[in-house]
């Protein structure tokens, strides 16, 4: 499988996300799905510049095999690759999101799983410091029981959530939030990081990782071409 297919994973576990949302069993799945196919995708950058250096390493192909045969063969311009792509890979996770997917996906691998997901409303157009509010709602077998179910807990909550943000709102100059503006969705909290929107931050994650691979893969080829 290409690093094509491998994009397109991601892209396809990220709607499974978006489908389900905020059903926090379907999510979680869908989440450790997107997460395995970014790493599918990273093992992928390195398999295309182990063979484009010709390091040959079986298997499967990851940043810390290339960097051994690398060694192993005295490689200085797969090194040189190796270098560039840790403080780019680095320079692309500096803004809040991606870091809240790299530090998802090292939890994720570090543990074989993920914290619990919440539920919570929000306004659709999102604006710096909004609040939101989570709602409780009884699970079956850790599913949302029916749509209707969903629905009749927001409707319990948006007095309060209305009158908490339209303050805000307004205090600040900005829209006020109707109910027709209100949506609830999968929310993801990690140790000593703030509570993000999962489908928002994987969508905002894949153009960080498109670029990565576009970039790795002219930086490669100027490699090689210096090579010969």
């Amino acid at each position: 499988m290409d690093i094509e297919e491998k994009i397109k994973n991601c892209e396809d576990n990220l709607n499974q996300i978006k489908n389900f949302n905020p059903d926090p069993y379907y999510v979680n799945y869908f989440l450790k799905e997107y997460l395995q196919s970014v790493q599918e995708v990273y093992d992928g950058i390195f398999k295309e510049a182990s063979s484009d250096f010709g390091l040959f390493v079986y298997g499967k192909c990851t940043q810390e095999k290339f960097e051994l045969k690398a060694k192993e063969k005295n490689d200085n311009f797969a090194l040189e690759f190796l270098s560039w792509f840790q403080k780019y890979y680095k320079d692309e996770h500096e803004n809040p999101y991606p870091i809240f997917i790299k530090k998802m996906h090292d939890f994720f691998y570090k543990y074989s799983d993920l914290p619990k997901i919440s539920i919570k409303i929000l306004a659709n157009q999102k604006y710096r410091d909004d609040i939101v509010q989570q709602i409780n709602i009884d699970l079956t077998k850790g599913k949302i029981r029916s749509k209707n179910s969903l629905k009749i807990e927001i409707r319990k909550h948006l007095p309060i959530f209305l009158e908490l943000i339209n303050r805000k709102r307004k205090n600040k100059g900005e829209p006020k939030v109707s109910e027709n503006n209100v949506f609830a969705s999968s929310f993801l909290e990690l140790q000593n990081y703030e509570e993000v929107e999962i489908p928002y931050a994987c969508e905002i994650y894949l153009p960080v990782m498109k670029r990565i691979v576009k970039e790795s893969r002219k930086k490669i080829k100027k490699l090689v071409s210096w090579n010969f």
